[in-house]
Formats: C-alpha cells, sequence, structure tokens
C-alpha cells in the first residue's frame, strides 16, 4: 500500500510531533553521514528539539566547521559587499552628484545675469574675468571663421577667373573658324556674280546678236 504525500505544516498533535521529529532527525543525522562518508565532504548539522535540547552531527568538528564558515562568509561579503553597503554608496554618489549639477546651475544663472544679489565682490570680479576669457575666446574663433570664408571666397574667385579664360578662347576660336569659313566662300560668289552668261532675248542672225553684245 502506498504511503499518502505528508502536508508540510505543523502536527497540531503533540504526540506525533514528537515521533515524527525523532525518525525525520535519525534520518536527517543518517544522510548527513551517509554524504561525508560517499563524497568526502565536511558536514556538519546541528538540531534544536522545542524543548531546547540539542543534537548534532560533524564529520570532523562543530567548532572547526563552524569557523570555517565564518571565514568563508567574511570572504564573501569582501568580494561582494552588502546590498545594504551599494545602496549607501550609491546614495552618497547620488547626493555628491545633485550637489555638483546645482553647483554648474547656480553658476550658469550668474554667468547669465542673474541670481547676482548673493554674491561678494570677489565672486563678481570673478565673473567679470570669466567672461572676458569668454568674450576673447568667441572673438579669436569668429576671426578664424572668417578667414577661412575669406580664402574660401579667394579660391572659388581664382576657380571662375580660370574658368571664364578657357571659356573666351573657346570663343575666340569659334569666331575664328567662322570667319574663315566666309572668307573661303567669298571667290565662289564673286565668279558666278561675273560669269559670261548672256541671258538677253533676242531675236535675228547669231552675227548681229555678237555685234550688239560688243
Amino acid at each position: 500500500m502506498a504511503r499518502g504525500k505528508t502536508q508540510m505544516r505543523r502536527i497540531e498533535n503533540a504526540t506525533s510531533r514528537q515521533v515524527t521529529f525523532f525518525k525525520r532527525r535519525n534520518g536527517l543525522l543518517k544522510k548527513a553521514f551517509e554524504l561525508s562518508v560517499l563524497c568526502d565532504a565536511e558536514v556538519a548539522v546541528l538540531i534544536f528539539s522545542t524543548r531546547g535540547k540539542l543534537y548534532e552531527f560533524s564529520s570532523k568538528s562543530i567548532k572547526e566547521t563552524i569557523e570555517r564558515y565564518k571565514r568563508h562568509k567574511k570572504d564573501i561579503q569582501a568580494k561582494n559587499p552588502p546590498v545594504e553597503q551599494n545602496k549607501q554608496h550609491l546614495q552618497q554618489e547620488m547626493a555628491s552628484l545633485m550637489e555638483n549639477i546645482e553647483h554648474l546651475e547656480s553658476s550658469k544663472r550668474k554667468l547669465s545675469g542673474e541670481d547676482l544679489g548673493s554674491c561678494t565682490t570677489e565672486e563678481l570680479l570673478e565673473l567679470e574675468q570669466q567672461l572676458e576669457r569668454s568674450i576673447s575666446s568667441i572673438r579669436t574663433r569668429k576671426i578664424q571663421v572668417f578667414r577661412q570664408h575669406v580664402e574660401q571666397l579667394k579660391e572659388k574667385g581664382t576657380a571662375l577667373a580660370v574658368e571664364n579664360a578657357m571659356l573666351r578662347n573657346k570663343l575666340s576660336l569659334q569666331q575664328e573658324r567662322g570667319s574663315n569659313k566666309e572668307k573661303a566662300t567669298v571667290p565662289s560668289a564673286d565668279i558666278s556674280e561675273v560669269s559670261d552668261v548672256e541671258t538677253d532675248l533676242f531675236i535675228g542672225p547669231p552675227e548681229t546678236s555678237r555685234k550688239r553684245a560688243l
């Protein structure tokens, strides 16, 4: 007959609870012994009953095992700080960043000419010097940008002048070729104009027509 599944909750009957404690205690100590022997593991088990009685098992020494556990725990905490320490560290960093941000915002407002009522004479002089340095840097950069722009315009003007000269040369060559063609066609036109062909209509003997022409 199969055993029923035990519900994981406190046994209300005191006698049954005491019987179950002894059975499972012995089973737990037996399993701890088997684990230490079969796997060569250092095992320590401490059990306190409801009446405060201590039951223990250790493969070596309870005290040595506990000391080893404490050293191991310290090493882990040194490598991985607790969450609370990390939280405090993050809060401190956040507070420092917020303070820096507030300081920068205050400096920005003062440079803009705002919130100057609380400034001392030394702070006002420092602000004035800082603004003069900023204006000097801005002017230097502006002059540099203007010079670069002028150089670009000069280069562009030079390129346009070269292109203009090339277009003029091309135009002059085309004009010379056109004039040469006109000169070549003039003699043929003159010859056609002074041709000896007689176009007048005359009735009579050929000799008479020749004399008339002469």
